[in-house]
């Protein structure tokens, strides 16, 4: 997986393989992205192809620290396989998802 951040404006773009073998720098950036000011955060995913069930538990955390640090957690474009796993796993609902 590939990030680039954007620690102004408050964004993350992810591209490649969320999977768990992300953890540490995905724990990294988000820690270093919650530190920064603002009142939101995206994550833009339209160049992910692929997460499993452990990059979705590293979404679920980055929701955790939004909640306490009362900001906003956008995910922006799921496509392909992301999105069919945002279906099945109900994660739209659990997060605000812009297309």
């Amino acid at each position: 997986m590939q990030i680039q951040i954007d620690r102004t404006g408050g964004q993350i773009a992810m591209s490649g393989e969320f999977t768990f073998t992300d953890h540490i720098p995905f724990k990294q950036m988000v820690t270093e992205i919650f530190a920064a000011p603002g009142k939101a955060v995206v994550i833009d995913l339209s160049k992910l192809d692929f997460i499993d069930s452990a990059g979705l538990g590293m979404l679920l955390l980055a929701r955790d620290e939004a909640k306490k640090t009362h900001r906003e957690l956008i995910l922006r474009g799921p496509i392909g396989q992301v999105k069919r796993m945002f279906t099945v796993t109900k994660f739209n609902t659990l997060f605000k998802v812009e297309e």
